[in-house]
């Protein structure tokens, strides 16, 4: 299990990193297929777990919120265009589901339009490049040291129904981590924000991630699925590799933006 692991993080992240540093319309693509491939996962486990999705216009959807966040372009009639698609698609269907149709919504804009906010930090001048290796970075070390730190010295459970696993102590060892890659980059580059953005990034990764985290394995568990996929050897689905940046890369675009 570990080689494959390994094998996908050698390929992965020198890529990723590659991305991250050319930026423009590839980082923009590779940002919407990203949210086509989560997407595909949720379509799939949803049904599995025995729920209607209208899965083909869950991923076209999605894939299209995504792209239009990431070019910048008119949002509202994007967002307006996919709700009527959804509304009309499921009038027309032979037997009416307004759940088939509330979580055909619910993924377009969960894990397409959500985690698309990564290449709007990308677009951030003058050091979108920087801000999102820093939240790259900080997500992979709060990951790790909360993984570490839990299985040490994890006790008390964090929430045993979602994520059984998690613990407090691995919570809060996450948080530490990602406080110190934010810290090390606002010293390494003293424009890159003030300190209280600086504060409120340090929240929007060690907080907000690992609460984006824990909504990926509610939605996991609320249709028995265990992994959302298995294309990342190794790793699981795409949609479990990237899940904390489905609401932390939104609220750090937010806190720095405005």
């Amino acid at each position: 299990m570990l080689l494959p692991r390994v094998l996908t993080a050698v390929v992965g992240v020198p890529l990723l990193l590659f991305l991250i540093h050319w930026g423009g319309l590839s980082f923009d693509v590779f940002v919407a297929a990203l949210a086509a491939l989560c997407l595909y996962e949720y379509g799939v486990i949803v049904t599995l777990g025995g729920k209607g999705v209208h899965r083909l216009l869950t991923a076209a959807c999605g894939a299209g919120l995504a792209l239009c966040q990431a070019l910048g372009g008119p949002l509202e009639p994007a967002l307006a265009a996919v709700v009527a698609f959804v509304l009309l698609r499921e009038l027309f269907a032979a037997q009416h589901d307004l759940e088939r149709a509330a979580l055909t919504l619910f993924g377009a804009i969960v894990l397409g339009w959500m985690p698309a906010h990564l290449a709007s930090l990308r677009d951030l001048r003058p050091y979108g490049e920087k801000l999102t290796f820093m939240l790259f970075v900080s997500v992979w070390v709060c990951d790790t040291v909360a993984y570490f730190a839990g299985r040490t010295a994890g006790r008390r459970k964090l929430a045993p129904v979602v994520s059984p696993k998690k613990t407090w102590e691995g919570f809060v060892a996450g948080f530490a981590g990602a406080a110190a890659v934010v810290a090390a980059f606002r010293l390494a580059t003293p424009g890159l924000m003030s300190w209280p953005r600086a504060v409120a990034a340090i929240v929007a990764v060690g907080l907000v991630g690992q609460l984006s985290d824990l909504c990926e394995s509610m939605i996991k568990r609320a249709v028995g699925a265990k992994d959302s996929g298995a294309l990342l050897p190794g790793h699981g689905g795409v949609m479990d590799r990237f899940d904390s940046y489905i609401l932390a890369a939104p609220a750090l675009y937010y806190c720095l933006r405005f």
